[in-house]
């Protein structure tokens, strides 16, 4: 059986569909805006979180009347509502600023639905699929300001010296900084951002930064290169190395990869349904790649989400799942370690 096919049965009903608007400061220097469904039906509330990026698709979804997602009913499956939803409009008031912004809002929905789904059968994610929520090994993401320097890695450092970091290397990466950074041993994976456009972290194919970074890191993952006729060849021998997120958003992207991978970055917003998801985690395991999540600066039941979905699929990756404090710019001093221990008592989709 199927992970999807263990919750496509799960009946489901939805009374009331309402919106909530949560906004941060964050590490990286912007405000963080993110909207949160919560599906209400026979007592128990299910909650997805829309990570879309852009300010004005959360201004115009403010702005939606509150009957633009009418999903009353009484669903006989879980697969019956997630069909339902084709028939929504996801953007009733605008166009979104981005394609991705579809994946991410349907997958707030499809979360929300399966959370409230799995709360009505009185069970949980993992007792479901029949596994288990194991400790969750974090690792913290985080960027190092323009100019870049090593301050809030020595910050978190100080905090936890077992933290481990997931960075985002920009053309201005010295071989000072890269050296001091790779003198603590703790670097696990390095996002060269190569599929980002029109967004304030594109960072260009760059051969001279990326052999810096292959040569200066060199057990580190490498993830999301730009393969030019320049980089390409950087990569000879060292494609095992090479991790891929924002080109996944499911087993055909995958397929498409110029080589299968070794590991995947997993950001469940990306394949916009439970199904994809699902689908593209069966893929990967029965051949044999290394999985691990990825966090959206996530404000609210997101965040809890995806450690879930780490917790029960790859708890041993370095998942890029840091409790919200770590995207603080002042974190506070007590903050969570890795292994992250999952709750007592769970139910829907809580970690």
């Amino acid at each position: 059986m199927s992970l999807f096919d263990r919750v496509v049965d799960l009946p489901v009903t939805v009374e009331s569909v309402s919106r909530d608007r949560f906004e941060s400061d964050t590490s990286s220097g912007f405000l963080r805006k993110t909207t949160v469904f919560s599906l209400a039906g026979d007592g128990a509330v299910g909650r997805g979180e829309d990570v879309t990026y852009d300010t004005e698709d959360h201004d115009a979804l403010a702005d939606a009347p509150e009957d633009a997602f009418d999903l009353a009913g009484s669903y006989d499956s879980f697969a019956a509502f997630s069909a339902a939803l084709d028939g929504v409009d996801l953007f009733p008031t605008k166009a979104p600023e981005r394609e991705t912004a579809e994946h991410y809002r349907r997958w707030a929905l499809e979360s929300a639905g399966l959370d409230l789904a799995l709360r009505q059968a009185d069970t949980d994610l993992a007792s479901a699929v029949s596994r288990e929520r194991d400790p969750l090994r974090f690792v913290v993401s985080t960027r190092l300001g323009n100019p870049p320097s090593a301050d809030r890695v020595e910050l978190l450092a100080a905090r936890d010296p077992d933290c481990e970091f997931k960075l985002d290397p920009t053309t201005d990466w010295d071989d000072e900084l890269v050296a001091s950074l790779a003198a603590r041993d703790r670097v696990r994976i390095l996002d060269l951002k190569g599929y980002y456009e029109g967004t304030d972290v594109d960072q260009a194919p760059d051969p001279e930064l990326y052999e810096r970074i292959l040569s200066g890191f060199p057990d580190a993952v490498v993830e999301d290169p730009a393969f030019t006729d320049e980089t390409r060849p950087l990569f000879d021998g060292r494609e095992g190395r090479v991790s891929w997120d924002a080109p996944i958003t499911g087993v055909e992207s995958v397929e498409r990869l110029p080589f299968e991978p070794s590991w995947l970055n997993v950001k469940p917003s990306r394949f916009g349904t439970v199904e994809s998801l699902f689908d593209t985690i069966e893929y990967a395991d029965e051949r044999g790649m290394s999985l691990y999540g990825g966090g959206q600066f996530e404000l609210d039941a997101g965040r809890d989400h995806i450690q879930l979905l780490a917790s029960v699929f790859y708890p041993d990756g370095p998942n890029d799942v840091a409790p919200r404090e770590y995207n603080l710019p002042d974190p506070p001093a007590d903050l969570p370690t890795s292994p992250l221990v999952p709750s007592a008592d769970p139910s829907g989709l809580e970690f």
